[in-house]
């Protein structure tokens, strides 16, 4: 029997077909190429790690520096205990942010009181903290996610034993424009934090401000902001805010306060 392939049965069935094949084989090179994404991940994340406590790495020799310098990953809830049953390495701080958070940073613009009363109520959410030794100095690495004008925005900044000094600052985006907001991954956005200070003379949170025309000078708790990238700079800001406040619930323990 001729098969008439000018008809809507064989068109529909030929369809089907192609869709299912071309599906399967999708599905197979996602499979097959999901472990080499994954490492490139790890890769990223463990670099970024690295370059919050000021050392140098790249795909080849990340993961020998992480081993080196990174001695705890953790994961914290909102009121800084130790979630045991999570890794803190295997957190995704962009998902969770979209997920929740960056809801209630766009509900609550201006008004940081009420927003950390809301994020603290996000119970599912938790806060890696990676712990680094340097120099027989230790550190604690704090990944963030905030919003920037075109997109999301991230970092990671590194505290030393007095949880109070900035050691190091790393920070990327995803989208931000070219000479402009995109400058917050460049070095000289980022080495000013370096011995900057999140609590002011009377042990009150302050954290890092990043100012429009520039910080003032000698102020401990101000780096200059981006000039012609002031939603960017805004979302650093607010992003450096919200999570370290985050973190020093856990600091605080530490203290013993």
């Amino acid at each position: 029997m001729a098969i008439n392939k000018d008809s809507n049965g064989f068109t529909f069935l030929f369809s089907t077909i192609m869709v299912i094949v071309v599906g399967a084989l999708l599905a197979f090179l996602f499979l097959s190429w999901k472990p080499m994404f994954d490492k490139n991940d790890a890769d990223k994340k463990m670099m970024d790690v690295l370059a919050a406590i000021n050392v140098e790495s790249d795909r080849n020799n990340a993961e020998e520096l992480f081993k080196k310098y990174v001695k705890e990953s953790i994961a914290l809830k909102f009121d800084g205990t130790i979630d045991e049953e999570t890794d803190g390495f295997k957190l995704d701080v962009k998902k969770n942010y979209k997920s929740g958070t960056s809801k209630l940073v766009q509900s609550y613009k201006g008004d940081r009181p009420k927003l950390m009363e809301e994020v603290g109520k996000l119970d599912d959410q938790r806060y890696p903290l990676f712990i680094a030794e340097k120099d027989g100095e230790k550190y604690y690495v704090m990944p963030m996610v905030g919003t920037g004008l075109w997109g999301p925005i991230w970092g990671y900044v590194s505290v030393g034993k007095d949880f109070n000094t900035i050691y190091g600052a790393s920070f990327d985006h995803k989208t931000e424009t070219p000479g402009l907001g995109a400058e917050i991954k460049e070095s000289f956005f980022e080495e000013p934090f370096q011995g900057q200070q999140i609590y002011n003379m009377k042990n009150e949170y302050v954290s890092i401000s990043v100012e429009k025309g520039g910080a003032e000078a000698g102020n401990k708790h101000q780096v200059d902001g981006i000039t012609g990238g002031t939603i960017t700079s805004n979302g650093v800001d607010e992003m450096l805010y919200r999570t370290i406040k985050i973190y020093t619930n856990h600091f605080n323990k530490i203290k013993g306060e």
